[in-house]
């Protein structure tokens, strides 16, 4: 009888083990992902208060071809990458440069988009042509930004002292109020701007800069970068991704 009993109770703490497993199999990881807060046309609000752009919609698209779960969260740049190595956040997409200092501390997708960096004042400015115009003169950039790379790289060169911004907005009206002569900034980002009526404009062709990716903590995540990588690949071969580029970048 005891025997029967211990039998009866063994089979039945299996069946829980068993259960237990398979609830928890059919349970899905959701991620935390964090992103810029303006830097259209990648990450911006429409005029209902919604997050729209390329980053937030491919994302949105790979998420729905992966069957992954997210939470998407608008922290700024800065904070995104400060969340990301704090723990707080498992992923970033924010038109991030995947560059060779940071391969050092995250892990990135396949790139998703070639960018490059311009240069742009004033749409009312008529001095400044080039480079070589903005000896001792002010330059705004945006912090952490392919563009603030860039002008960091030559301002010793050209003689111009940089002043940074953490939201894209405020660089450009910076530029316009002519506290700065000018700004650098990736050229989808000013393309798109400057059509929306930020009150600027290009005076030099684009520099040629690095790639864009999603990022995980180095050695972290493995699971949700495959999953990025794979859905990527997908919307590329269904034509998806091409759509929402033409979407927002327009190329004529």
């Amino acid at each position: 009888m005891k025997r029967s009993l211990l039998f009866c109770c063994l089979l039945l703490a299996g069946v829980c083990v068993v259960f237990a497993g398979a609830k928890k199999e059919q349970e899905k990881t959701s991620y935390v992902i964090a992103t810029d807060t303006t830097f259209a046309p990648f990450e911006f609000q429409d005029a209902a208060g919604n997050y729209v752009g390329i980053d937030i919609e491919l994302l949105a698209a790979i998420a729905r071809d992966q069957g992954l779960v997210y939470e998407l969260k608008p922290l700024g740049f800065s904070a995104a990458v400060a969340a990301l190595e704090s723990n707080q956040a498992d992923g970033v997409i924010a038109g991030m440069s995947i560059t060779a200092e940071r391969q050092q501390k995250y892990d990135f997708s396949t790139p998703y988009y070639d960018s490059g960096v311009v240069m742009a004042i004033s749409a009312a400015n008529d001095t400044v042509k080039g480079y070589a115009d903005l000896a001792g003169k002010r330059v705004a950039v945006k912090t952490g930004t392919e563009g603030a790379a860039f002008a960091e790289g030559i301002a010793a060169q050209y003689g111009f002292n940089l002043v940074y911004f953490d939201e894209s907005p405020f660089m450009y009206e910076e530029v316009k109020t002519g506290n700065s002569a000018a700004c650098f900034e990736d050229y989808p980002v000013m393309g798109y701007g400057i059509s929306q009526g930020n009150g600027l404009k290009m005076v030099t062709d684009m520099e040629r800069g690095s790639s864009y990716g999603f990022a995980v903590l180095k050695g972290k995540n493995g699971d949700l970068l495959a999953a990025f990588n794979k859905g990527l690949a997908n919307l590329r071969t269904n034509g998806q991704y091409q759509a929402l580029l033409d979407k927002y970048i327009k190329t004529n």
